[in-house]
């Protein structure tokens, strides 16, 4: 898929996503599939514009309106949506506190070991976030020797690290800083405590256009997003992957992208 560096933001004003990027659900064990068979209950992990993000309180972006569209060419309802920390995701899935993860969630060998995935929709990369007009712009992996680095836990942007920085020697645990949510670790960047943020491509072209942070190069992952499922929901990985493939093929799928990455 190719990405375009200009995403719409004519449903949301970035610089007010702070004050509601990483709320925990409050709703509890209700409403999940083992308790209506008909309702499931979405959650996702706020704070990873323009997929989910929070504006004056109200959830919404790419992956809540995709989720939203493909239900409803099911025979299921969507329940009220759950907000967690990433890496709480799996969690309360397995956990049946959730009944679908909408999460921009790569799927790997290591997660199907625990859960369960949809078919893909959506393709990225990971990049490399630095300070704009900064005298630090690093060209590879190298230059961050010494350099104190930061991405969200449980994210392939940290594995990205484990494996270029911390594994290499280029850089020790310590330049590593874990975040719960990356809006934290952009403000962190902007303020000069990190010289890098590694993010899925798309995220990182939505900072770059609201920040004062810019790419500096982009690793090429070839990653799949997928919608998240208890590994014995057979039914409705079926009733998913039938739903988003009726809206990849008609015109909702390219609106629902438009809306969130296209040119305004």
């Amino acid at each position: 898929m190719t990405y375009r560096s200009e995403t719409d933001m004519s449903r949301r004003t970035y610089l007010q996503l702070t004050g509601g990027a990483s709320v925990v659900g409050a709703t509890g064990l209700a409403g999940c599939l083992g308790d209506d068979d008909d309702v499931i209950v979405p959650g996702t992990a706020s704070g990873f514009p323009p997929f989910e993000f929070r504006e004056d309180g109200e959830l919404m972006g790419f992956d809540i309106d995709l989720l939203e569209a493909v239900v409803a060419e099911t025979e299921y309802e969507l329940g009220e949506w759950e907000d967690f920390d990433f890496d709480g995701l799996i969690p309360a899935l397995t956990g049946d506190r959730i009944d679908v993860i909408a999460a921009a969630m790569t799927i790997s060998p290591d997660r199907q070991e625990t859960i369960a995935f949809t078919d893909p929709y959506w393709e990225s990369d990971q990049a490399v976030l630095v300070r704009e007009d900064d005298g630090f712009q690093p060209a590879s992996w190298t230059d961050f020797e010494g350099r104190p680095v930061g991405a969200q836990s449980g994210t392939t942007g940290a594995e990205q690290v484990q494996t270029n920085l911390i594994d290499t020697g280029v850089i020790d645990e310590d330049d590593y800083s874990s975040y719960d949510n990356y809006v934290f670790a952009v403000e962190d960047l902007e303020n000069g405590n990190i010289d890098g943020v590694v993010i899925d491509l798309p995220v990182a072209e939505t900072f770059a256009a609201q920040r004062d942070v810019a790419i500096a190069f982009v690793e090429e992952t070839g990653e799949e997003y997928g919608f998240g499922l208890r590994q014995d929901e057979s039914e409705l990985q079926t009733a998913l992957n039938d739903g988003l493939a009726a809206v990849r093929d008609g015109d909702e799928y390219a609106e629902i992208t438009d809306r969130w990455f296209g040119q305004e």
